[in-house]
């Protein structure tokens, strides 16, 4: 495996480790702390994802605009980096407000480029285990994160202010590793620049890349959003002060399953690996749907983190093998803009059923929801599948 994957992985862990301790914290901070009323957090979320969305598509067509990958993860992962002492210095929600978009722009300026460059420094024939690696590294951060913000919540009688100056730690050295240990391959630019070129990149990507996104998409509208994991949970009975313990779980599950998911990416066809993304998040919602005791309901949130380790890691390595070499940012980009959209739209909805008829209810029609991509695979067959092995 090259070692800019290790090296990249170790940056996510790093930034994943940062993140999650704040957020873990983040709403009763905002609420106790700052006085933040709920609707309020509300609005700080949604305004933080939007702005994500928007920047994530250009920094993707950028990147593969000017022929450069490491110049703006870096910057992305700087910029989030940097958002992090505000947190503790915040004194109101706008100062939060303005760290929150900060560091979705962050993401948003990084992601695309990043997954395009695993796909750079790696051949086909392992691309499956290079995502899998580092999406392994990135949910080790995810768990030990939440872990580390209990363990000195307990510590510190509750010092919200001194769990955020930590966190900011394991931000600089992301930085630090990306900026010295990643190098990046020659440059590939397109045949042209500027805003004909900027248009002109979407219009080029071929059909089976559209075929995956809509599949992708259709399966994030079903898939609900992690804070419905967690009352899901604390209906069933679990202490709300455990309540981080319920991602704790997901990414833990999701963390032993990716570098496994990648091997499979490398050996399954494209079919096989669509089947059973979506199955297994039917099953995970249907178990959801059917818990009745809060053991069930653990064996719902275990089946979602295998589901995110596999759709995430196969949906990266295959928009790599759809999207040409000179277009595979913008493939990532316009990917991860469809797919936040349709998060938005389906956790919007499954909230009006939750409200309306209950989570039990609205788990069964979110499971008969993951299925629905199945529907597109005889038109993907169309398109020829890549076997492995």
């Amino acid at each position: 495996m090259p070692s800019a994957v290790w090296a990249l992985g170790v940056t996510s862990l790093f930034m994943d480790f940062s993140s999650e301790m704040i957020h873990a914290l983040l709403p009763v901070y905002l609420a106790g702390t700052l006085g933040v009323a709920i609707a309020e957090i509300g609005w700080i979320e949604g305004a933080a994802e939007a702005t994500a969305l928007a920047v994530k598509v250009v920094s993707g067509r950028v990147s593969d605009m000017i022929g450069r990958r490491k110049g703006l993860a870096l910057f992305g992962y700087a910029l989030a980096a940097a958002t992090k002492p505000i947190f503790p210095l915040a004194g109101g929600a706008a100062e939060v407000i303005a760290a929150r978009v900060l560091d979705r722009v962050g993401k948003g300026l990084r992601g695309a480029p990043r997954d395009a460059l695993i796909a750079d420094v790696t051949t086909p024939e392992q691309r499956g285990a290079a995502y899998g690696l580092r999406q392994t590294l990135d949910t080790v951060g995810a768990v030990i994160g939440p872990l580390a913000a209990i363990g000195l919540m307990l510590a510190t009688h509750d010092d919200t202010r001194f769990v955020f100056w930590i966190a900011c730690l394991p931000a600089l050295i992301c930085v630090l590793v990306l900026a010295v240990f990643v190098h990046e391959p020659e440059e590939t630019r397109p045949p042209a620049t500027g805003r004909k070129a900027l248009l002109a990149g979407f219009s080029e990507l071929p059909r089976a890349f559209w075929l995956l996104l809509a599949f992708g998409a259709l399966l994030a509208a079903a898939r609900v959003g992690e804070a419905f994991l967690v009352l899901r949970a604390t209906g069933a009975g679990l202490r709300i002060a455990f309540a981080p313990l319920t991602l704790v779980a997901m990414s833990f599950v999701a963390m032993l399953a990716a570098y496994p998911a990648g091997k499979l990416v490398d050996r399954w066809s494209e079919r096989r690996l669509l089947v059973a993304a979506s199955v297994t998040l039917a099953i995970s919602e249907a178990a959801l749907a059917a818990a009745s005791d809060l053991s069930f309901v653990f064996v719902g949130i275990a089946l979602w983190g295998l589901h995110i380790a596999l759709a995430q890691v196969a949906f990266s390595a295959l928009i790599a093998r759809a999207a040409p070499a000179h277009l595979r940012a913008t493939g990532f980009g316009v990917f991860g803009l469809a797919n936040a959209v349709a998060v938005i739209v389906g956790n919007v909805a499954f909230g009006a059923l939750a409200e309306a008829s209950g989570q039990g209810f609205a788990y069964g029609c979110a499971a008969a929801a993951a299925l629905a991509p199945l529907a597109l695979l005889p038109a993907m067959s169309g398109e020829g599948e890549a076997r492995h092995g």
